[in-house]
């Protein structure tokens, strides 16, 4: 099988290697906006070759459309103008904006809305890994729209990659996600701001950063290119998680200031229970 992914990033380089370590891809090619990651994409051998959309389309029988999400509403159904019955998917961390941009298309049976759960706070062409999917959960929306053999190909090409599939519908996801994945984000970038306004010794941070450190402020590490269309096609539900997440902490401010210990002690017993959930 011939497989066009446009956009060799993190998740469009990691799944090119995916793809060929399976077997289920013989050839890909790849589509760049940036002659830099195309070349670079060439040299690490993620692709075969690159081509301008329109011959990459012809050429393949699926299409991975794996470009900031803000490029999507516009991507996809220049896309799907261009297909004949070659599958169409995204792997983007927001839905209902595409969902409503290609909602009426005359090939919308041919196209599905994926979210593989994976990533590192990399990105480029150089940021894609071997195995970066393994074990994890993709997410496939709105698989009600497409047709049989089109959701059937793409749950076969997440199997491949070792991930678990699982359904939701495109409003659904994008409340999760912003529950799970999006505040998260904010929150570390959050703390690395605090910790560099107050603590100007470079060094300090350096020496006397552990792993809990590191592992919190690891997501400050991403591209703002990715995560601010992110946050803006998800601002509501980012906004509702975010107030919940500051009252939250304003709770435990005030019980640091009043010295209630007991109190913030059952907090953390509470939030403990999440070792329930992800065990």
């Amino acid at each position: 099988m011939t497989v066009t992914i446009i956009g060799i990033g993190l998740i469009g380089g990691s799944i090119a290697i995916g793809l060929y370590e399976s077997g289920f891809a013989t050839e890909i090619i790849g589509v760049e906006a940036s002659e830099k990651h195309a070349q670079k994409a060439l040299d690490l051998g993620l692709v075969n070759r690159i081509l301008p959309l329109d011959e990459a389309i012809a050429a393949s029988d699926m299409v991975i459309v794996a470009t900031p999400v803000n490029s999507l509403t516009t991507l996809l159904p220049i896309v799907l103008d261009k297909i004949r019955n070659q599958v169409v998917l995204e792997v983007g961390s927001t839905k209902m904006n595409v969902a409503e941009a290609v909602k009426s298309h005359p090939k919308r049976q041919n196209f599905i809305a994926t979210h593989p759960m994976a990533g590192t706070e990399f990105s480029g062409p150089e940021a894609a890994i071997p195995k970066l999917f393994e074990g994890k959960v993709c997410v496939l929306c709105d698989v009600e729209q497409c047709s049989h053999g089109t959701k059937e190909l793409v749950e076969k090409m997440y199997k491949n990659l070792k991930m678990r599939v699982i359904y939701m519908d495109s409003e659904n996801h994008d409340v999760h996600t912003a529950y799970i994945s999006h505040i998260s984000h904010i929150t570390s970038f959050a703390l690395a701001l605090t910790v560099l306004e107050k603590e100007k010794d470079e060094d300090a941070i350096f020496d006397l950063a552990s792993t809990g450190f590191q592992s919190t402020v690891r997501l400050a590490k991403s591209n703002p290119d990715t995560w601010i269309p992110i946050f803006e096609q998800n601002r509501d539900n980012v906004l509702d998680v975010l107030d919940e997440h500051i009252h939250i902490l304003s709770t435990m401010r005030s019980h640091l200031i009043k010295r209630r210990f007991t109190e913030f002690y059952e907090m953390i017993e509470k939030a403990n229970d999440i070792r329930r959930i992800l065990k």
